[in-house]
């Protein structure tokens, strides 16, 4: 079993708490090249140390994909009628900081088949008839990232048409100027609608349902 990991004695030790019995087996796709930079190089280290302590979390490394300008890219996938099924959830950059949290949080939603939002947020939710894409602009000292990550990854997990991204905007500052983000955490929703800061799962379901009005 693997020593290198990024987290401190007293995380790794309570990692078991919240990942050491998952109902299903979640599989960590990261697109990127460890010899290409040193977020590449750790957040592989980091998904690989996931893999090496947990049995149902299973780790691969694909290469680069050309023309996309972000790496690494995490995609928290799971399983679906023993296949690897994507759900939609993925972290764009090196999560650290505060936004490991974000990465546990995506396993458990994704091994939990989004039963961590409310029930009555997943019924509306049945509704959505578009796509919709939500991006969550974050960094590594923005604690409260996790919280709408989670909120977010938990729509994309519940609904085959939504798509949910965390970025971490303190990386690729350039996807902050582009939303003229100030404050964060930034969600955006289909590259129109914004939230700043943390709101609850029924203000997330109005913005969407705005977005997809427009």
């Amino acid at each position: 079993m693997t020593t290198n990991h990024p987290f401190d004695a007293e995380t790794w030790e309570q990692l078991p708490d919240f990942l050491g019995h998952l109902p299903e087996p979640v599989h960590l796709h990261m697109w990127g090249g460890e010899n290409e930079s040193e977020a590449e190089r750790e957040t592989a280290v980091l998904c690989r140390a996931l893999a090496d302590k947990f049995e149902t979390i299973h780790f691969r490394l694909f290469p680069r994909r050309v023309n996309y300008p972000y790496y690494p890219v995490i995609g928290v996938q799971g399983e679906r009628d023993g296949e690897t099924h994507d759900f939609g959830a993925r972290l764009i950059g090196w999560p650290k900081g505060y936004q490991l949290t974000s990465l546990i949080t995506a396993v458990q939603v994704v091994s939990f088949r989004g039963q961590t939002l409310e029930p009555m947020t997943r019924i509306k939710l049945r509704q959505l008839q578009q796509d919709v894409n939500i991006e969550v602009l974050t960094a590594a000292d923005d604690k409260a990232g996790s919280l709408m990550a989670k909120i977010a990854f938990g729509l994309a997990v519940n609904h085959a048409q939504v798509r949910a991204f965390l970025i971490m905007s303190d990386q690729f500052p350039a996807a902050a100027m582009r939303y003229s983000a100030a404050y964060l955490p930034h969600t955006i929703i289909n590259g129109r609608v914004h939230i700043e800061g943390v709101v609850d799962e029924a203000a997330v379901l109005e913005r969407v349902a705005t977005a997809v009005s427009k």
